[in-house]
Parts: structure tokens; C-alpha cells; sequence
């Protein structure tokens, strides 16, 4: 039986890509259907930026005929958003502040090329806090973005309206980027599963360190899906990795004799919340039962390491800002300005000390997880936080106590994934990371396509009122 109108926005890319083939489904049907969920969704959600559907009808209707010559590309006619920040050609990139000229992007970045290229229908951008600096949908640029499991919460950042389309249903394949967990904190905190690759893995513009783009999907196999296109070559990314065969649909993993660490204690930062820590056992417990060796890993990352990273941002933010013509600096969102004041009169030696402590991370984090196959941990110790806030202390001081789990994957440059392991008393989801050794990404997502048959049937995806 065919899907009903209704039901399209939600369809898996694998089924999309299926119906088209088999031609019970076309690409127009698809994308008007998302526009209309788009559309009913969007005065409440406010998941996105520069939705143009003309647009995206017209590229619909390209693929469409595509499909009919018999030239379909890889994701040909398959629903996409871009975080507003992956630069695509003709539309301007605010990075989420009013302090930015709106001036047109001259290219697609390599992201944004990719899915171009491979046929995808771009649908709209998607939302981001100002610099991608906060855990948050709070920007002073773009509408307050909500979660749609309840609006009265935050999605988490910075890839805030990829996660909250991601779980809304706004077509099936999201793109985001993350410095620090801005990939993985929404997708945990909206139930979907987020994909941080290792570094260069999917080539960027502007490359920065531990800067990566990935994929925010619903399921795995789309984020594999999503995996095989993005991972393509681009000579503009100095620091993207050598291009490499990879069987990116190969998702079948034996978990006898795995062995996995379990991280509980980040070492530093907020202490898991009771709900999130005994879920992440659970999902520990459930991967011993099925065969895999599970073993408590201690904490490896200090708050010296921490605190001195926060430091160098905060110097490079203030710098950043305080360059601005003072128009334009009075237009970002003060939550900012007063986190990033504290790097004002940094020294030289001390600025230089909190940049080391990116490598001292990164050193730390691949000895730690060396002897094993994979790590699973919180992906963030605290459940979903009010909308408006900027983070979850809400307190400029303390701006990176919620990151200690997910920040030193970015140092080290391994791949980690969030994807849903539960759910709290109040019925928001809880994240589980899956951290693997550097250049394992088709690993973390096997591991991650194993859980998913572990874990059992998720609840129903939110509908909004």
C-alpha cells in the first residue's frame, strides 16, 4: 500500500530512494509533503532559515526527471536541510547573529556540494546560536528555535534547528556541524541520532581544529546514507583525509567479544543526572548481554584542560567581536559578549597555555580509549533545559560544564555519535555516545546500528498540536 501524503516527511532516505526507484513515489510528492509539514510546524518550532520553496519544487521536479532518464544520483530527490552556516551558493550565512552583513555566498561549501551533486533537494538551511557558540536554540539573528518533544524546551546547539527538523520530520536527512558537541548535544537532546566524524573525514570551509560536519537523521542507515556522499573528496579542505574506499552500507556487527569502556565520570563539569547515568548503564548492561565486554574506563580529561581551551575561546571570541564596527558588535547576543569579555587582557603566555591544552586533550583521550573498540558514555550529563536559556547552567561563567563528554572527541579527532537510549520520567529523550579509534567512522555507526536492535521500539517521533 502506498505511503499517505501525511506520512511522507517521515520516510527513511533508504525507503525514499526505494519508492523512486520502483516509481510509486516521486520527488515533487516528497517535497511538497515536507513543505507542508514545514510549513504547519514552523510558526511554533522555528527550525529554519531562507526557505525558499520555489526552490526546492524546482529541484524536486529536476530529479524527478532524472529518475525518468534513468540518471538518478545517489540521493536523488531526497528532502535535505543545511545548517546555516555550510554555505550554500546565493544565500547569506549570519552564522546566527544580527552582526553579520547578509551578503550572498559566492559558492556552495564542500558539504553543501556534495548533496548538490548528488542529487539531494535542498529544502531550506537550518538554525544556529551566534558563532555556534552556545548549547542552544538562543540567537540574536534567528527566531528562538524550540524542541518539538515540548516546545517549552531547548533542542540543544549549535546545530539546534537540524536536531529539532531532524526529529520534527523535516524530510529525513539534516547536516550540521560541531566544535564541541554541536552535533551530538541536539541530536541526544531530540532523540535522533548525530554523527560526528573524525576530523577531515567530511572536507569543510573554514577548516578549524576539531571543526567537522555530519549528518542528523533519524536512523543509522541514513546517516551511513548521508556518509557515503559527504565523505567525497574536496581539495578546498587542507586538512580533510585522503579519500578511502569504504563500504559504508556494510552496518552488521558482531558484538561477541567486543570490548567497549564505559565512561561515567567526564572528569570535570556537571555529574551525569541519576536518570541519564542509569540509562546509560542500561544500555552498557544490554551490550554485555549480547556478548560484549564492558569495563569501567576512568576519567582522563581535567578541568585544567578544560578551563584552559575555554580561556583561548573566550580570547579569540573577544577578539573577534571587539573588531567589529560597535554597531555591529551591540547587535550580538549579550550572553556572548559577556562569556567571551572574559578573555579580555589575556596574556600571551596564557592564552598559549589554554591553546595547549587542546593537544594535552587529544593525547589524553586516544590513550584512554587505545585499548578499546569503542567507548559509550552520556552524551550530555543533563536532560533537555528551557528554551530560552543559552545553556544548561545558564551562567556565562560556567559555560562549558555541560561539554565534558563530548568536547575531547573533537581534540582527538575520533569519530562519536549520539543516538537515543532511552527516555527521562517527563518522557525527554536521553543521548548515548558511541566514541571510536580515530578513522573509524563505519565502525561507530555499526556499533550504533546494534544498538538500535537492542534497544528495542522507541516511542512515536513528537507531533506537534
Amino acid at each position: 500500500m502506498a505511503p499517505s501524503p501525511q506520512s511522507l516527511p517521515d520516510l527513511p532516505a533508504t525507503e525514499l530512494l526505494a519508492l523512486y526507484r520502483r516509481r510509486e513515489l516521486s520527488p515533487l510528492e516528497v517535497t511538497r509533503a515536507v513543505l507542508a509539514r514545514i510549513e504547519r510546524c514552523e510558526p511554533r518550532l522555528h527550525a529554519t532559515y531562507a526557505l525558499d520553496a520555489d526552490a526546492a519544487l524546482a529541484m524536486a521536479a529536476e530529479s524527478e526527471a532524472r529518475w525518468s532518464r534513468g540518471e538518478a544520483r545517489a540521493l536523488e530527490g531526497v528532502p535535505v536541510t543545511l545548517k546555516e552556516n555550510i554555505a550554500t551558493r546565493g544565500v547569506p550565512v549570519p552564522v546566527g547573529t544580527a552582526a553579520t552583513p547578509l551578503v550572498p555566498a559566492a559558492e556552495d561549501a564542500p558539504p553543501a556540494a556534495r548533496l548538490r551533486e548528488a542529487g539531494a533537494v535542498f529544502i531550506a538551511k537550518t538554525t544556529m546560536p551566534d558563532y555556534g557558540m552556545l548549547s542552544s536554540g538562543l540567537s540574536s539573528f534567528h527566531p528562538l528555535t524550540r524542541n518539538p518533544w515540548d516546545l517549552s524546551q531547548n533542542p540543544g546547539g549549535s546545530s539546534a534547528g537540524a536536531g529539532a527538523a531532524a526529529a520534527a520530520g523535516y524530510g529525513p536527512l539534516h547536516i550540521g556541524t560541531d566544535i564541541g558537541g554541536s552535533i551530538r548535544l541536539p541530536a541526544a537532546w531530540c532523540g535522533v541520532v548525530g554523527l560526528k566524524p573524525s576530523h577531515g573525514r567530511v572536507p569543510i570551509k573554514p577548516a578549524y581544529a576539531g571543526r567537522v560536519a555530519g549528518p542528523l537523521t533519524r536512523n543509522v542507515a541514513d546517516a551511513a546514507l548521508m556518509m557515503s556522499v559527504l565523505s567525497q573528496p574536496d581539495w578546498r579542505d587542507g586538512t580533510s583525509l585522503p579519500p578511502q574506499a569504504i563500504d559504508w552500507g556494510r552496518l552488521d556487527l558482531d558484538l561477541k567479544g567486543l570490548r567497549l569502556g564505559l565512561l561515567l565520570d567526564a572528569g570535570w563539569g556537571m555529574p551525569p543526572d541519576a536518570q541519564v547515568r542509569r540509562t546509560i548503564e542500561a544500555a552498557a548492561k544490554a551490550f554485555a548481554a549480547a556478548g560484549a565486554e564492558v569495563e569501567a574506563l576512568p576519567p582522563f580529561c581535567t578541568r585544567e584542560m578544560a578551563e584552559g581551551m575555554d580561556r583561548f575561546w573566550r580570547t579569540r571570541s573577544w577578539l573577534d567581536i571587539s573588531a567589529l564596527p560597535a554597531e555591529r558588535a551591540a547587535r550580538v547576543l549579550p550572553f556572548i559578549v559577556d562569556w567571551a569579555r572574559g578573555g579580555e587582557g589575556q596574556s600571551g603566555a596564557a592564552v598559549f597555555h589554554g591553546y595547549s591544552q587542546m593537544q594535552a586533550l587529544r593525547e589524553a583521550s586516544l590513550a584512554a580509549c587505545q585499548p578499546y573498540d569503542f567507548v559509550l558514555s552520556p552524551v550530555s550529563p543533563v536532560l533537555s533545559f528551557p528554551a530560552e536559556w543559552p545553556m544548561p547552567s545558564n551562567d556565562a561563567a560556567r559555560s562549558l560544564e555541560h561539554i565534558g563528554f563530548t568536547l575531547p572527541h573533537n581534540m582527538s579527532e575520533q569519530p562519536a555519535l549520539a543516538i537515543n537510549a532511552g527516555y527521562s520520567s517527563a518522557g525527554f529523550p536521553i543521548g548515548l555516545q558511541i566514541a571510536g579509534r580515530r578513522f573509524d567512522d563505519l565502525g561507530v555507526l555499526r556499533l550504533a546500528h546494534a544498538w538500535e536492535r537492542l534497544r528495542g521500539p522507541q516511542r512515536p517521533w513528537p507531533v506537534l498540536p
